[in-house]
C-alpha cells in the first residue's frame, strides 16, 4: 500500500529548536522515501537559513484545505484551536517537543491521534499526565549545525525578539535598531581565561535565571571564567532577568544575540553551559556542542543524561539547587586545574545514537508502526 504524504505544520513566527528539528525531521522522511511538505508562517525569514533537502515549505492559508484526504497531518508547533478542529477529519500526529512541567501544553496534544516524542524524558512527562496515545520509543534527534552561511567573525545579533504586544518590547527594539544603525558592528574575540558559553535561544524554559542565581556566587570565586551567551531572548523580560541574575559578575559577562553560524558560537567557547533540566525536552544545543567538539556542562538529570555522557561528552554535575553548587564548583575546580579533562576522543560510539541515519531509521519505523494501526474512535 502507497505510503501517504505527511503535511507537516510548524507556524512558529520565531526560531528554536522545534524549528531546527522541522528542518532535518523533512529531511529524514525524504531519505527514507516519504513524500512530504511543510506549512509555515510566510512572515518568519529564519525558514530559509535552515536546510530542508528537498521538501517543499508552502505558507498556511486554510488548514483544512491543507491536508487532502488521503494525506496525514503532522504538528511540530501550537496551531490555533480553529486549525486543530479544521484538520480532525484526518489523521493527527504530534510531535511532542515539550516536556510537561507545570500541568500546561499545546492544545494539539489532546487532539493528536498519536504523539511522537523527542526525549525519554518527555514520554515520561506525558505518562503522568495520563496521556495514553504515545508512540513508546522516543525519537531523539540529531546535532544540525547546517544553519545559515559560514563566518570567520562572530558579532553581536539581535538581543530578543521583541513581543509586538507589549508596547516596552517595541520601543526597546526600535531603540536597539536605531543604535546599532549609527554604531559600528561589535565583533567577538576570545578573553584570557576560561570561557563557558550559552548558545541557545533565551527562553523562559532553559530556566537561566534560576541556574545563575546559584552558579553567580561560584564564579565570583572564579574570576579567571568569562560568560559568553550566543542567543536571542524571548522577549525583553526575559533578557532583563538573565542580565540581572549575571550582574555581579560584571564585564566578565558579554550578550551576542541571535547568531546564524552556531558552529563558530560553539568554536569560541570552551564548555557549553545548559539551562536547568525539568523543563527541558531534548537539549539541541547540547548535541550541536558535542558534533562541534565543544564539551558540555549539564545538570546530571533527563534529558542530559540521555543525551550526555560524564567525563566523556562533558560532566554532570549535582542540581546546584540542592547543594548550593558544591559539585558544580568540584568540577569547575577540576577543569580549572586540569585534574578533569573530558575525552571527547570516546563520543563516537555514544554519538551514533544521534547521527542522522539513526534517526532517520527511528522516524521511518515510528511512522510505519503508527500508519500500520487502524485510526482509533475519538470520543
Amino acid at each position: 500500500m502507497a505510503r501517504p504524504t505527511v503535511v507537516q505544520f510548524n507556524t512558529s513566527p520565531s526560531l528554536g529548536g522545534a524549528e531546527v528539528y522541522t528542518a532535518f525531521f523533512s529531511r529524514a522522511l525524504i531519505e527514507r522515501g516519504w513524500r512530504t511538505r511543510v506549512v509555515v508562517d510566510p512572515a518568519a525569514a529564519f525558514w530559509n537559513d535552515l536546510d530542508f533537502g528537498a521538501a517543499a515549505r508552502v505558507s498556511l492559508t486554510s488548514p483544512g484545505a491543507a491536508v487532502q484526504a488521503d494525506e496525514v497531518a503532522l504538528v511540530h508547533a501550537p496551531l490555533p484551536g480553529a486549525a486543530i478542529d479544521a484538520l480532525s477529519r484526518h489523521r493527527v500526529i504530534g510531535v511532542a517537543h515539550q516536556a510537561i512541567y507545570d500541568g500546561s501544553y499545546p492544545a494539539y496534544y489532546d487532539r493528536a491521534d498519536t504523539l511522537l516524542a523527542v526525549s525519554q524524558h518527555v514520554i515520561d512527562s506525558l505518562s503522568r499526565s495520563r496521556f495514553a496515545r504515545v508512540h513508546p520509543t522516543p525519537l531523539l534527534g540529531v546535532a544540525d549545525l547546517a544553519r545559515g552561511e559560514a563566518t570567520t567573525t562572530l558579532s553581536a545579533g539581535a538581543l530578543f525578539d521583541a513581543d509586538r504586544r507589549k508596547p516596552r518590547d517595541r520601543l526597546m527594539a526600535a531603540f536597539a535598531k536605531a543604535r546599532a544603525s549609527f554604531s559600528a558592528p561589535r565583533n567577538f574575540e576570545r578573553r584570557p581565561g576560561l570561557t563557558l558559553g550559552v548558545v541557545s535561544r533565551l527562553a523562559p524554559l532553559k530556566q537561566f535565571p534560576a541556574l545563575f542565581a546559584q552558579l553567580v556566587p561560584v564564579l565570583e570565586r572564579h574570576p579567571r571564567v568569562n560568560v559568553e551567551l550566543f542567543g536571542a531572548a524571548v522577549g525583553y523580560k526575559t533578557l532583563a532577568a538573565i542580565r540581572r541574575s549575571l550582574s555581579p559578575l560584571g564585564s566578565r559577562v558579554r550578550f551576542w544575540g541571535q547568531q546564524r553560524d552556531v558552529r563558530a558560537a560553539y568554536a569560541a567557547i570552551d564548555y557549553l553551559l545548559t539551562g536547568l533540566p525539568e523543563r527541558e525536552a531534548l537539549g539541541l544545543n547540547a548535541l550541536e556542542a558535542c558534533l562541534a567538539g565543544t564539551p558540555v556542562l549539564a545538570v546530571a538529570a533527563p534529558p542530559f543524561t540521555e543525551t550526555l555522557v560524564d567525563g566523556v561528552t562533558g560532566y554532570l554535575y549535582n542540581d546546584p539547587r540542592n547543594d548550593g553548587a558544591a559539585d558544580f564548583e568540584r568540577v569547575l575546580d577540576g577543569i580549572e586545574t586540569g585534574a578533569l579533562r573530558p575525552r571527547m576522543d570516546l563520543a563516537s560510539p555514544h554519538l551514533t545514537a544521534f547521527s542522522f541515519a539513526s534517526f532517520a531509521d527511528r522516524v521511518d519505523h515510528a511512522l510505519d508502526e503508527v500508519l500500520s494501526r487502524p485510526r482509533a474512535a475519538r470520543v
